[in-house]
């Protein structure tokens, strides 16, 4: 974790903060491609409740389509936000649990509620 700046609040003490265009390896741009996608920060929220199957997932958000899903827990799950466990037997039952780097994701997420709560007219 960095820390803050006293002269200049929100902006990290690291001297590669100073960069003059966005970069793959700069840790916004990490977090940002991370929640990118439509419906990526409701799918966090919900498997911050706890492991979810793909049914599960489909019933807790029934506007989200099986595609978008499908894309989404995949990108999620190469982003390593997600974990996949497929459960042995017949049909095999899949679930996806958010990984400790996802679960780090929480306050992010409430920071961003927060900040957009308060630009609100």
């Amino acid at each position: 974790m960095t820390h803050q700046t006293v002269g200049s609040p929100g902006l990290p003490d690291d001297p590669h903060a100073n960069v003059t265009e966005p970069t793959p390896s700069c840790p916004v741009e990490i977090t940002l491609a991370a929640l990118h996608g439509r419906w990526t920060t409701l799918l966090i929220r919900e498997l911050l409740r706890g492991d979810r199957t793909f049914s599960e997932l489909r019933q807790a958000l029934p506007a989200l389509s099986d595609k978008v899903l499908s894309d989404r827990l995949a990108h999620l799950t190469g982003a390593g936000v997600l974990d996949r466990h497929r459960r042995p037997g017949w049909p095999p039952r899949v679930s996806y649990g958010l990984t400790s780097r996802g679960r780090d994701l929480g306050p992010v997420l409430q920071a961003l509620w927060d900040w957009g709560t308060g630009q609100r007219p």
